[in-house]
């Protein structure tokens, strides 16, 4: 793996992700990155580099954060940084095939696409996607209750569709916290007098 182009990547979505802080930022796209490492190892048979690079540049061109086409954001990123167009094509590839709400019931065709798509929703659960909901929520408006509909219609079913077995055996503790923190709050949320 070229550790300069990584580095570079990292610098690149550091700068990218300046001031934002609704739960799709730097911190997210790093523990993504770490989770995707995690998993890469145990699949000797990844483009290790090709699953970095996406994990980092993988909300690059995000609707959410960037009005962007054709991930020009991650494309011109890997084409400065010399990677070539075969290579940048996939990176593309996986980027696309990793949101949950464009890819709900979508296995990626490649094995570093189930890699970046499980490192992504690894990071939606446990503490760290509690966290993330209601910072998203907060930045956007939504009512507590909002958020908390968000973990129905999202967090609580990634444990089932994640595709390696790595990455299922990291999501065990975080869907339980996940279940564990709506048990709690239904039990605090009482309007009643």
């Amino acid at each position: 793996m070229n550790d300069l182009l990584i580095r570079n990547a990292k610098d690149y979505i550091r700068d990218l992700y300046s001031g934002n802080s609704d739960g799709h930022d730097l911190d997210h796209s790093l523990r993504v990155y770490s989770n995707a490492m995690l998993i890469a190892v145990t699949e000797p048979d990844c483009n290790i580099e090709a699953v970095a690079l996406a994990a980092l540049l993988h909300d690059a061109d995000d609707h959410k954060l960037f009005d962007t086409e054709g991930n020009e954001n991650a494309v011109s990123f890997l084409k400065s940084n010399g990677v070539d167009n075969a290579e940048t094509e996939f990176i593309v590839r996986i980027i696309n095939s990793v949101s949950f709400s464009k890819n709900r019931d979508q296995t990626p065709d490649s094995l570093e696409g189930q890699i970046v798509q499980d490192a992504d929703r690894l990071d939606a659960m446990g503490a760290i996607g509690i966290a993330r909901t209601f910072a998203y929520g907060g930045k956007h408006g939504r009512s507590l209750e909002s958020s908390i509909d968000h973990f129905h219609e999202k967090l609580l079913l990634l444990k089932d569709g994640l595709n390696t077995a790595k990455a299922r055996e990291m999501a065990s503790a975080r869907h339980e916290f996940l279940e564990e923190f709506i048990g709690h709050f239904n039990a605090e949320n009482t309007t009643e007098v």
